[in-house]
């Protein structure tokens, strides 16, 4: 969770067949920020955001069509959901509180952000669950389902691990939420939301370079699910060296981006016809595309340089956003768990 930055969106290996599903909820206690609600809480499954609530309007804020069947199907839906997140509300603000304390932060911008969700693989049916907590962008405390015990990596957080330890019910009634219920609600998202989840889209593909000297990029746009592989390989062999990763990004149109860099700086032109650039995606074949000096668009050109300004462009959004989530995400479970370090 370090950083509590990104958002969480997975890469998958090679030869994928099989998908892991996820179901994730962010929340955000935060001080000093007079233009920022107290407290916000997403909910996203397979890295699309399902819902939306904060300290100010005090409402659930549905961002998919589809939850508008959750809610005619589950009537209460939308009144339990409220009355989980002002519970949740008033414990992560505990939880802010505490660590300003325990950090001797009286002043100032303080964030706590909290984690939680699932992951469920569609093929073999394994599941895991994962509670993570962070303040002021660091890792705090988290829940190693495995022994479960927490797990304090700074010494501000040692108290909150001790108490937590202790509450052996509190935390068999998590992992009994994390491996089946939080897989349950899972699945039912999935089922509710399966033409937009659960869709393929096939992305496009361009090689892309700003100057002679620069690396070439290959970059990937416009596909979903956000589950892709990418890399580049030399004579059918895959490249390690050479090469910077990148992460996928959110487009705003709901689909997904990523790109590669190559270094050639030591790669005779000559020799470029050797590379390619692969992108696997589920339920499409591989889409091979060789690195060609006759195909790559440079910002030489009028066009090409739109081209740029625009992937520029999406990738500030996408930071912005990421920030956003930053300052807006991390969890736990719902209402019922909320927890105060007391």
């Amino acid at each position: 969770m370090k950083a509590l930055i990104g958002l969480p969106l997975l890469v998958f290996c090679h030869g994928v067949s099989s998908v892991l599903h996820s179901l994730q909820y962010f929340y955000t206690a935060s001080s000093g920020l007079s233009t920022f609600p107290e407290f916000v809480a997403v909910g996203m499954v397979d890295g699309v955001q399902f819902d939306y609530y904060d300290s100010n309007i005090q409402r659930i804020v549905l961002k998919q069509d589809w939850m508008e069947r959750v809610t005619r199907d589950d009537p209460d839906y939308l009144e339990r959901t409220t009355v989980s997140l002002l519970d949740a509300q008033q414990g992560s603000k505990a939880n802010l509180w505490n660590a300003k304390k325990r950090f001797d932060h009286r002043r100032g911008i303080h964030v706590y952000q909290e984690m939680f969700g699932c992951e469920w693989d569609d093929e073999d049916g394994t599941s895991e669950g994962y509670e993570q907590h962070g303040y002021d962008g660091e890792d705090f405390i988290a829940l190693d389902l495995k022994t479960m015990t927490w797990v304090a990596p700074v010494r501000q957080a040692v108290p909150t691990k001790q108490r937590w330890d202790q509450d052996r019910a509190r935390n068999e009634h998590k992992k009994n939420y994390y491996m089946k219920d939080c897989v349950d609600l899972l699945k039912k998202h999935l089922t509710y939301g399966k033409s937009i989840l659960q869709r393929t889209e096939r992305p496009r593909v361009s090689l892309l370079q700003r100057s002679p000297s620069s690396p070439v990029v290959c970059h990937a746009t416009g596909f979903f699910p956000n589950r892709v592989v990418m890399f580049w390989r030399r004579d059918g062999q895959e490249l390690h060296e050479q090469v910077d990763l990148g992460e996928v990004l959110p487009n705003h149109d709901g689909t997904f981006q990523v790109s590669k860099d190559l270094d050639l700086t030591a790669v005779p032109q000559e020799d470029w016809g050797r590379y390619e650039c692969v992108v696997q995606l589920r339920g499409i074949e591989d889409i091979p595309t060789p690195l060609d000096p006759a195909h790559i668009r440079t910002n030489r050109g009028e066009g090409d340089i739109h081209f740029f300004i625009l992937r520029t462009v999406a990738c500030v959004a996408v930071a912005a956003a990421t920030a956003v989530v930053g300052v807006i995400a991390y969890q736990m479970r719902d209402g019922s768990d909320t927890s105060s370090e007391g």
